[in-house]
């Protein structure tokens, strides 16, 4: 069992940490508020003091913190014990912060991978949560094992450094507006008395739809072939007074959905109406 160092105890961190102990690894934990760590000496791990202690306890060191400039800040005092250990970051970031990061632990000798929990802080440690990572491959290789603690679907991306926190971005990207969506559902079925969760059933349905049509769209994107949509892109153009309409009819703010209707107006002008959907991902290309 390796020992392992977790460095921040938010919600993640914490998870991350009672996986570690759950599994048997002796495990250190640090925090910069001290009493975030004060309930896991209970079920085993043992506490640091200090960041010099928490880094210095382990060859293995996993930074659970808020981003990459985070992780380089609470480290930094302790950058003369990293020489020679292993650190991995589970945080959102962007990729140029996961390449200077990179750059940075290897300014003090340190091996790096970034990596990402793809799931909720309750989903830490099951066995088809997704963990993906980015880096140098033999890293990755050596401590596969102890990573796969935190979830049964661990993935290594590429050597880039950087390809995690580039997938965290992109995958990420898509939760705020289906949640957006979500939620203006609630508004306009709440604004005649019914409840939310009424919708739930029927919003996993098409959510499921939608993941059904995933790997359609992503070969209509890559092979750059719009012609022969499924659902034409004119079809949500249409869509556009219904939305307007349905603002007014449940008195609830559609207004978030202005910048999606002018791509659907441009690529229209653009003589795409009758090409899939898909055909937006030309738009968001930026010359």
């Amino acid at each position: 069992m390796t020992p392992v160092t977790i460095i921040g105890l938010g919600a993640i961190g914490t998870a991350v940490a009672k996986a570690f102990i759950a599994a048997g690894h002796p495990t250190t934990v640090w925090n910069r508020t001290g009493a975030k760590a004060v309930p896991l000496e209970e079920p085993g791990a043992v506490r640091a003091t200090t960041i010099q202690e928490a880094v210095s306890a382990n060859s293995l060191i996993i930074a659970v913190l808020t981003g990459f400039e985070a992780t380089r800040e609470a480290l930094q005092p302790a950058t003369a014990e990293l020489a020679g250990r292993t650190l991995i970051t589970l945080n959102t970031g962007t990729p140029v912060g996961a390449r200077e990061t990179a750059a940075w632990a290897d300014e003090h000798g340190a091996e790096f991978l970034a990596g990402a929990v793809k799931n909720v802080p309750a989903a830490v440690g099951l066995p088809d949560t997704l963990l993906y990572y980015s880096g140098d491959r033999a890293i990755f290789d050596r401590h596969e094992q102890t990573l796969k603690v935190l979830g049964g679907d661990t993935v290594h991306l590429g050597g880039d450094p950087d390809l995690a926190a580039l997938y965290e971005l992109a995958v990420g990207g898509m939760l705020l507006p289906a949640l957006l969506g979500f939620f203006q559902g609630a508004a306009l079925v709440t604004s005649r008395g019914l409840e939310a969760s009424t919708m739930v059933r029927y919003s996993q349905k098409w959510l499921e739809m939608i993941v059904q049509l995933l790997p359609s769209l992503a070969h209509t994107i890559d092979t750059r072939d719009y012609s022969d949509p499924p659902s034409a892109l004119g079809l949500f153009y249409e869509g556009i007074a219904h939305d307007h309409e349905i603002g007014r009819e449940g008195n609830i703010d559609v207004s978030w959905h202005e910048p999606m209707h002018d791509l659907l107006r441009r690529a229209v002008a653009e003589g795409r109406g009758d090409q899939s959907v898909a055909s937006l991902t030309e738009l968001l290309r930026k010359p």
